[in-house]
């Protein structure tokens, strides 16, 4: 279960992250520096909407930026996204855990299914199935 509630902080990273041309810039700097230029051609945006996207990730603490001359240069701050990663497996880990139980314990579709007879097998074992009477037998 999550330990605590999200912080307005996550949540504002979360909501960045909502928009596939804000996910684009983000892959897009994940390893290095990139112009506001790059970044608006890359996600096919124009540049005052890549300007709005990239003000977004800046301001949920997603991206750093640094003026060089008359070009902002955009990176990723790593650390945030791994806050933000962290959070989300945090979120994200129990109702996992419950899922692949679910999964690992149900019935497959092969010992659900109904027999050549038209009987579904018992829960006791595979290759029974009852009678008429109600009787198992081996088949």
């Amino acid at each position: 279960m999550l330990n605590q509630p999200s912080s307005p902080a996550d949540d504002e990273a979360l909501r960045a992250l909502a928009h596939p041309g804000r996910r684009a810039m983000l892959r897009l700097v994940w390893d290095g520096e990139r112009p506001a230029t790059e970044l608006a051609e890359a996600a096919r945006l124009s540049p005052s909407a890549a300007s709005q996207h990239l003000k977004v990730l800046r301001e949920a603490g997603l991206v750093t930026v640094r003026v060089d001359a008359n070009r902002r240069l955009y990176r990723a701050d790593l650390e945030r996204v791994r806050a933000v990663a962290a959070f989300l497996d945090e979120f994200w880990a129990d109702p996992l855990a419950r899922l692949r139980h679910a999964a690992e314990t149900a019935p497959t579709a092969a010992e659900t299914a109904p027999t050549a007879s038209g009987a579904a097998p018992t829960a006791s074992g595979a290759g029974q199935v009852e009678d008429s009477a109600g009787e198992a037998g081996r088949r």
